[in-house]
């Protein structure tokens, strides 16, 4: 069927499904019809806000579905480049400009993707450093080649400590064994006019590609950052910008029963009012793992805060737990089942996964083994799905499943966007200021002190004179 055609995306049209929220199904911790309806207007309100704020601020990733057209064509002339000269293609970042682009990595291309052969593979090699830790960098230069890699920076202020030292080792191992060449292996992504990389990016000749104005790590990966290293992958970027368009389309009414997103978000906010401060995001698929991941940023950095809008103490948020059916049906799911009543488990299912794979016949005279043969593993999965979530409801567990009817670009791209759009939902709802991060640069402030950074003197002058630790409480 043809993508373009409204029939096919429709009939990829994610969906919502929370019976298992509600008290008809769970029990007196359920929802009510009633309580759903009592929160109307708040909802009505956030969808508001959130609509008259679009494209202002930091909320300009909303327009991204729709404003980048020349710079999506840039991207794909590039990235074929980079497939024709490129053995290897590396991201270098932390945060969001890491975890989107691992994240649809792992979604959409095979799982062992760079063990493949090359002929089995739509682009070179693919590698995401998103950490410090100094063995993660020597692991990885034992298995690429510098000369024939290229490495995508990725930092919008330039300033990003763990994003910059990872260049400044690459850039001198590029320079030592490249020359005038090593700016040939350096793309860069970052602000068009602020910050030390698109300095850098300017003094050396690098490839760049502007992050815009308006769109935080966290809500980037439908922009260069996680677009470039998709096109590379020989992923279709314009069909994961329609998924997202076509999202915000489905999301363009102020109603919970017609707005998946701002259903997700009233359930949210409803349960975590009723003291479910821990958020249990459990893909039913291996290609959908990483996925939580990014929406573990995406909704722990934007919602936990310690004051509202109005400057009223709040310490609002909840913890996002990362689980994955079935493997953890076979640790977590015994303490969501029968713990604390403190959580909501928001499974992922995939109605129609890519590949079918028979179970045979076999074992005959081992009932326990017996039944499974003649069945499918893609039933096997869907049947553990449904029961762990049946599970939970007669324990008395707020659970609900958002279905992708297959996992491709299109999906995904709707999938990401439903997330954002909740989370500014939620954002809204609780009055909060759901696009900064003060607890981060916090820690950032006292890394900088303690590297003797310049114009953080103060800050090690504090660190210097904290209470000093007690041997009695070292074991």
């Amino acid at each position: 069927m043809n993508t373009r055609s409204k029939e096919w995306r429709n009939s990829m049209r994610l969906t919502v499904n929370y019976n298992y929220m509600m008290k008809k199904f769970i029990g007196e911790d359920g929802l009510r019809d009633a309580d759903l309806t009592a929160m109307k207007e708040e909802a009505a309100n956030a969808f508001a806000y959130v609509k008259e704020n679009r494209g202002k601020g930091m909320m300009g990733w909303t327009q991204l579905p729709y404003d980048q057209k020349e710079i999506v064509e840039d991207i794909l002339a590039t990235a074929k480049e980079v497939r024709r000269k490129f053995k290897y293609f590396v991201v270098l970042g932390i945060g969001g400009s890491a975890l989107g682009p691992i994240a649809v990595f792992n979604a959409l291309c095979h799982l062992h993707y760079n063990e493949l052969a090359p002929s089995k593979r739509r682009g070179p090699k693919f590698y995401v450093e998103d950490n410090v830790d100094p063995e993660r960098m020597k692991d990885l230069l034992d298995v690429i080649e510098p000369e024939k890699t290229c490495f995508n920076v990725i930092t919008k202020s330039g300033a990003t400590s763990e994003t910059m030292a990872q260049y400044l080792i690459i850039s001198d191992i590029l320079n030592k064994a490249l020359g005038d060449k090593a700016s040939e292996h350096i793309i860069a992504t970052t602000d068009h006019a602020k910050g030390n990389l698109i300095k850098l990016s300017k003094q050396h000749g690098y490839k760049t590609f502007y992050i815009p104005d308006g769109v935080g790590g966290r809500f980037s990966e439908l922009c260069p950052v996680g677009l470039l290293p998709a096109a590379v992958l020989g992923l279709d970027i314009k069909l994961m910008l329609a998924g997202a368009a076509y999202m915000d389309g489905i999301c363009s009414r102020p109603s919970i029963a017609k707005n998946p997103a701002l259903a997700c978000a009233v359930l949210q906010v409803a349960a975590m009012r009723r003291g479910k401060n821990v958020g249990v995001m459990m893909p039913y698929a291996d290609s959908l793992k990483l996925m939580a991941d990014w929406y573990c940023q995406l909704w722990a950095e934007s919602l936990g805060k310690n004051v509202t809008l109005d400057g009223e103490p709040c310490n609002v948020g909840q913890t996002p737990v990362k689980a994955l059916g079935v493997t953890d049906q076979h640790s977590q799911v015994q303490l969501y089942t029968e713990g604390p009543f403190d959580k909501v488990v928001t499974f992922l299912s995939v109605g129609n996964y890519r590949h079918e794979f028979p179970i045979p016949h076999g074992c005959e005279d081992i009932p326990d083994v017996a039944f499974l043969g003649g069945h499918t593993m893609n039933e096997l999965i869907a049947a553990e799905n449904k029961a762990t979530a049946y599970a939970l409801a007669k324990a008395g567990r707020m659970n609900y499943t958002i279905c992708l009817p297959m996992v491709n670009e299109f999906t995904l791209g709707q999938l990401m966007f439903l997330f954002e759009l909740q989370t500014a939902y939620a954002g809204a709802m609780f009055n909060i200021d759901t696009y900064n991060q003060p607890g981060v640069e916090a820690g950032k402030q006292a890394t900088y002190a303690l590297l003797g950074k310049k114009g953080y003197e103060a800050k090690k002058a504090e660190l210097d004179n904290a209470p000093a630790e007690e041997e009695k409480y070292t074991v």
